[in-house]
């Protein structure tokens, strides 16, 4: 079985090469974007911003949609609840993962809630002829469309899992991040599949989703203010919030049974038992 401090130490010793010079190319898409609505588009932002999308929306959501029960899963990933039930698997072995994971949760939340505020834009089936497209799932209309907070989710995630586990080799290096962002976008153009999102929603979602997750790397390496979790002396805590996780997607399964709410409570039941495993050990 791999030893405790070996993963770690590699999450840790990648991590340590994470610095701000990683956020250049996010906002440089970033302020592209922005220059673009704002200069070259004449008239009404919200009017522009889906309208200039509307052709490209109707045909990714035609295209992705023809997989429903395929989008509608891999959607889900966007929820930090299932997000972070199958990250659980990874509590024991990394915690300096957790450590940056709940810091650019944190992050992500407080950017995603603003933004959304300032732009308040409308969802495209506040806007399109919902007979025009497909919407898998619930129908949503309101005005928080911008930027997705599933496609956050996901790329902070795929982002910290990128420079965790990136490997030491460079011919491996990048065969590894052609894998892990393709998932990723894999992942987060589902919010399209769905009828959710604008394709600039996801864009904007997963750069910002990035960014986070740099950030949240870099904030707790310098400040370290996280470095409980992992404690052993914590591991009741984390063994009662994971529990309350299979609570919730129990709920979630009488509501909408898919197969990744199932896989979500197998990691879920894996993670309890290593953690149970090692907390009585040591304890003993």
């Amino acid at each position: 079985m791999l030893q405790l401090k070996e993963l770690n130490n590699k999450v840790t010793h990648n991590f340590t090469k994470i610095n701000f010079w990683f956020l250049v190319f996010p906002f440089l898409i970033l302020l592209a974007i922005f220059l673009y609505f704002s200069f070259v588009l004449e008239g009404n932002f919200i009017k522009n911003y889906s309208a200039v999308q509307k052709d490209l929306f109707y045909f990714l959501n035609h295209k992705l949609s023809q997989f429903p029960s395929f989008q509608f899963n891999i959607t889900q990933l966007g929820d930090a609840l299932i997000a972070f039930s199958f990250l659980s698997l990874l509590f024991a072995y990394a915690p300096k993962f957790w450590q940056a994971l709940l810091a650019s949760s944190l992050l992500s939340l407080i950017v995603s809630a603003v933004l959304k505020r300032i732009f308040a834009m409308p969802r495209p089936a506040a806007v399109f002829n919902t007979d025009e497209f497909i919407i898998i799932g619930k129908k949503l209309t309101g005005a928080t469309s911008l930027p997705s907070g599933h496609s956050m989710t996901i790329f902070m995630v795929i982002t910290l899992l990128l420079y965790a586990f990136m490997p030491s080799k460079n011919k491996y290096k990048v065969f590894w991040t052609l894998l892990i962002l393709s998932l990723g976008l894999l992942f987060a153009f589902s919010r399209v599949g769905v009828g959710a999102h604008y394709p600039l929603d996801v864009i904007i979602g997963c750069l910002i989703g990035y960014s986070v997750a740099v950030l949240g790397i870099i904030i707790n390496e310098k400040k370290k203010w996280l470095n409980w979790i992992g404690n052993l002396k914590f591991y009741p805590v984390f063994i009662l919030l994971f529990i309350i996780f299979i609570a919730s997607l129990t709920k979630k399964i009488f509501e909408n049974n898919l197969v990744v709410f199932y896989l979500s409570i197998v990691a879920l039941l894996i993670t309890l038992y290593l953690m149970i495993t090692i907390y009585v050990k040591r304890k003993n």
